[in-house]
This record gives structure tokens, sequence and C-alpha cells, in this order.
């Protein structure tokens, strides 16, 4: 992750480390821990930065090995001091845990898109997964609105059936919340549901289950891993998805989604630039819809890839190929001209 003055970039590594590097050189400014067992707790998730702080969650490693929590780490851009952590489980003790001195675990925050900011006020929401949940200091499979300091619960979420998603291994954290715009927060999950929220119906510390506004099918009604996008158009809100079977739009009209159109080609988490959806089959292949219409204007050649998903900047798209679980030690990034660009 870039800083916004673009001198410096901050990294995260499997050793439990995040790095604020000079992009320079390369040197090191500081280096944080945020996780006491990093052979238990991992940063699957991008690191994100508002306002000279860097926020930054934890998940666990591919068999939910215990000991491990979720945890939301807030450090100072500037001197890399790590100002405050919120844990999942356990909430009730601030700091970095010894994972094994909290009687729960798991409840890993491990979404694509990490921790998602408001762009208004800063506030922190997350979404975790397998754990524990009993409404006051354990919160598996559940949304949480932090404030920007990560020091105070605003709000939180967990459907009614928070005890099987847990037995089922239907992690509600599979991908991040989606701010919608106004009142509305979008939450998807690996049982094929996307949940409709109000953000003032769940505000508060006391515990929120069920009540959601609307539920709606993922793209093939399959577990949602991906992130999807959102797009203000013409004064609307549209949402897009796409799972392993499929690829949908949803248009909110009058607080609820409308389902606009849908497709049985899969992806990984979709992007929208100037009218036009990306989003890349993870056998090969990135499509090209028109955004409104669902109407495939052209598949781009590429390799095949696990998690990676396409980015537009500056005229150009620019896509990642492979797979990390490789352990390469190169690999291919593919970069188009859009129609008009340099």
């Amino acid at each position: 992750m870039a800083d916004p003055d673009r001198q410096f970039i901050y990294a995260a590594s499997a050793d439990g480390y995040i790095q604020k590097l000079a992009v320079s050189d390369g040197q090191p400014s500081w280096c944080t821990a945020i996780t006491r067992l990093a052979q238990r707790e991992k940063m699957d998730s991008p690191l994100k930065f508002f306002r000279g702080r860097v926020i930054a969650v934890t998940a666990g490693y591919v068999g939910d090995r215990p000991p491990y929590q979720g945890h939301v780490a807030v450090l100072d851009g500037r001197s890399g001091k790590l100002l405050q952590v919120w844990n999942s489980l356990c909430s009730d003790r601030a700091g970095l845990l010894e994972p094994n001195t909290c009687r729960s675990t798991q409840s890993a925050i491990w979404g694509r898109a990490g921790a998602v900011i408001d762009p208004a006020d800063g506030d922190i929401f997350v979404a975790t997964g397998n754990g524990d949940w009993n409404g006051s200091t354990d919160w598996g499979d559940a949304l949480i609105e932090l404030d920007a300091s990560a020091t105070k619960m605003l709000g939180n979420y967990t459907p009614t059936n928070t005890a099987e998603l847990n037995a089922r291994d239907l992690d509600l954290g599979s991908t991040s919340p989606v701010l919608l715009g106004g009142d509305l927060i979008a939450q998807g999950g690996k049982d094929g549901k996307i949940r409709l929220l109000s953000r003032r119906a769940i505000a508060g510390t006391a515990p929120h289950r069920g009540h959601e506004l609307q539920i709606v099918a993922t793209p093939s009604g399959t577990d949602l891993f991906t992130q999807p996008a959102v797009w203000q158009h013409d004064g609307q809100t549209w949402m897009f998805a796409a799972d392993n079977g499929g690829t949908a739009a949803w248009q909110l009209q009058h607080g609820k989604l409308h389902q606009k159109w849908s497709n049985r080609s899969g992806g990984t988490s979709p992007f929208e630039a100037d009218g036009l959806l990306f989003v890349y089959v993870r056998a090969g292949g990135l499509n090209v819809y028109d955004a409104t219409s669902g109407k495939r204007i052209a598949t781009l050649p590429c390799g095949p890839g696990h998690w990676n998903s396409p980015i537009v900047l500056q005229g150009l798209i620019i896509l990642p190929e492979g797979n990390a679980n490789d352990h390469r030690t190169s690999g291919v990034l593919d970069i188009w001209s859009l129609p008009g660009g340099t």
C-alpha cells in the first residue's frame, strides 16, 4: 500500500510485521509487529491508510489451527507506533493478545478487502469468520463497526443462525462489508447469501441478531469469497458481485436490491471503470461487460490465477496472473490500454 505522498509504501510480511519502506531505496523507516504468534495469525487482507494511520487485520492459516484470533490493528503511519488493537474474541481486552491466553479461538478477519473505511469519518467496518459469539466479548461470524481509532464499537450484527454458520464452516466474513452509501450496508458470506442491513439499526454495543432489510442470493447461490463493487451512476447505486459460478448486478431502488442482470460466468472481485465492469476468470481470461446491461463486450486473453483482481488506472487495465500458493519467484503482469487510453 502506498503512502498518499507516494514517497513510502507499507508492506506486511509473514513474520507478523508491517514495515514502512522508502520508494527511493527500499530502506525501512519502521517495523512493527501486530501479532504475538505469527505462526498461527497471518495478514490475509490488504492494509488500509486513513488520515495518517495504517489499519491492518489478522486471520488464521488454512486448517484453522488454534490458537488465533482476529485483530484490528491501528498504527501511526509516521512513527509505526501501535496505537490500538481491537480483538474480535476477548474484545474486553485491548492490545496485542498472547493467543493462548484468550479462552476462545478463530474469528478470523480475512475478507478480500480487509477493513473497509468510511471515507466520511474513518469508521472501520470488518466481518469475522467462524468462532464463538456471545454478543458481549466474542464476535465470531459478525459484522462490526468501530470508530476510526478502533477504541469503541459503534455497531454490530450477526445472523440468527450464528451457531449453525460456525458449526458448518459458513463464515459470514468470507467477504468484507460493502458500504452502499447512506444508511445501507451489504454483507455476503459462504452460505450463498448477501444481507442488506441498516447502519442505524445495528448501532450500539448491544447485540443485534437478524432483522435484515433483505436477503438475496449470491450470483450462483454459492460461497462468496470475492469483494462486491459499488458504482454511483446517474443518481443510482449499483452493486456488482461475482462468485465461482456467476456474475450479477443489482440496483438500489426504494431501499432494496433489485437484480438487473446475471450470467453464469464466474470470477474474482469485479472492478468498475467508466461504465465498464471487469471480471477476472480464475481459469484465465478477463471479461469486460457493459455495466448497466451486462452485455459482454470482450474477453481479454490472460493466464489463470487465484484471488487476483483487475484494477483500471489512468487508461490502463492492470492484472497480475498466477497463484501465490505456488511459491514461484516470477510471474506475469498483464497491462492493456482502454479505448482512447494512452
